[in-house]
């Protein structure tokens, strides 16, 4: 993945709420973009280390 490429999905990212961050990393396939390589070590830290990872809440929301 080009370098742009994943500066997009990062800005994306960004603007991502708390639910569809936690909802990309519960139900991407293991080829998504989201959850692969930098982008998805982008989107681990953004969702656990700055949002705490899931909550009950949300879990019970998205389902499985």
């Amino acid at each position: 993945m080009d370098e742009k490429t994943v500066a997009e999905l990062k800005a994306e990212i960004d603007n991502m709420t708390h639910v569809e961050m936690c909802r990309h990393w519960r139900f991407d396939s293991s080829d998504s973009p989201y959850v692969q390589g930098n982008v998805g070590d982008y989107l681990r830290h953004r969702l656990f280390d700055e949002f705490g990872g899931f909550t009950p809440e949300i879990s019970k929301a998205l389902g499985w």
